[in-house]
């Protein structure tokens, strides 16, 4: 049964070290650079990542100084600036491609309805496996909070918590590793610290939704392309009677209310790369809408690769304020004695958003 507990309180920032010389493209680094810029992440953080990479094309002043005009921070293009001197003999970045109009683009067909069945059953196949097919590992669970307290998008950091989490024999386990200003934190359970919280990523809410007893619908969406991937995307609905989508407010008793969302499949394998939800609250409850988007991309364990989620995105809106948790998936090694997570002073850069592009027209 999947967990969501929306609450609001103050926690965390502690840390996993990022390998030095990470090799990124100017590109890269711009969009990094205007991500946290949105996102509001601090210019000391944005900064000590930016003094780790190493560039693979040239980086010019007037680069730095669009950036700074965005509202990169002083230390932020401080570091930047340090990064122009040993890229002044690498080739300029390639200029920007103009995307194709989405109106020049041809339409293209759905699946016919034989195809569609057959898709939703290999994909029903895929997510009731999907956990049997995992390796027993660890990996790094790093939850940073946002809150809203007018309701308009204005998001401002609540915390970071970071846990190392454990999967063995399908099943999970939280090992709290920092919470900000917590010392303490460490030797309590991950869900009792208050906040919202959110669990089911490796394989539950999908096994939920694709499960028989979820008697789930399933209708055409649309195409799309995510991450450069050409993808069907199809909506699913469960309705209150099937559901085990639970929500909890505070000390409130949970409730399971009907959920629906998007199920984005890759054409080319036929697994799916991202999952959304959406329960439908009840009038009167304190949570007014929650919403999840959750990725999935290849990460390597061992020797082979496995699909896994990387990061999860949960927006909630509640009577008072708004909360917004960005939870990200990293550093998976497979479990075992040797197996071994180093930690430092800052927390690895947020991951960017994957947006979905929308050149394809809705069908």
């Amino acid at each position: 049964m999947r967990r969501f507990f929306p609450a609001l309180s103050g926690l965390v920032l502690c840390a996993v070290a990022l390998a030095a010389g990470m090799r990124i493209s100017v590109a890269q680094l711009s969009d990094f650079i205007k991500s946290s810029v949105e996102q509001k992440i601090p210019d000391k953080e944005v900064a000590q990542y930016v003094r780790t990479i190493t560039l693979t094309d040239r980086l010019d002043s007037e680069t730095i100084e669009n950036l700074q005009s965005l509202g990169a921070g002083p230390k932020t293009v401080e570091a930047l600036r340090t990064l122009i001197t040993p890229s002044a003999r690498l080739a300029p970045p390639p200029p920007p491609t103009e995307a194709t109009p989405a109106q020049q683009l041809p339409p293209r067909p759905p699946p016919d309805s034989m195809e569609q069945a057959r898709l939703i059953d290999a994909v029903r196949d895929y997510a009731l496996n999907y956990t049997k097919q995992l390796p027993n590992f660890i990996c790094l669970r790093v939850i940073r909070r946002y809150y809203d307290p007018t309701s308009s998008k204005d998001w401002r950091h609540l915390d970071t918590i970071t846990a190392k989490l454990t999967y063995f024999d399908q099943k999970e386990d939280y090992q709290v590793i920092g919470v900000s200003d917590r010392p303490d934190a460490t030797s309590v359970p991950l869900f009792s610290l208050g906040g919202t919280m959110s669990a089911g990523e490796f394989g539950t809410d999908l096994r939920e939704i694709f499960a028989p007893s979820s008697q789930a619908h399933f209708e055409w969406d649309h195409w799309g392309r995510l991450n450069g991937r050409l993808v069907y995307v199809f909506s699913y609905a469960i309705d209150q009677e099937h559901s085990k989508y639970s929500v909890q407010f505070e000390h409130m008793e949970p409730i399971l209310p009907a959920y629906k969302g998007l199920i984005y499949v890759d054409k080319a394998t036929g697994m799916v790369v991202r999952l959304t939800l959406d329960p439908q609250l009840p009038p009167g409850f304190p949570v007014k809408s929650a919403h999840t988007v959750m990725d999935y991309d290849y990460q390597k364990i061992g020797d082979n690769e496995y699909l896994l989620p990387q990061k999860a995105v949960l927006t909630s809106d509640l009577d008072r304020y708004m909360s917004r948790n960005e939870t990200e998936f990293r550093l998976y090694h497979r479990y075992g004695a040797e197996a071994t997570v180093t930690f430092g002073d800052e927390p690895p850069p947020p991951l960017p958003d994957k947006t979905e592009d929308k050149s394809k027209p809705k069908q």
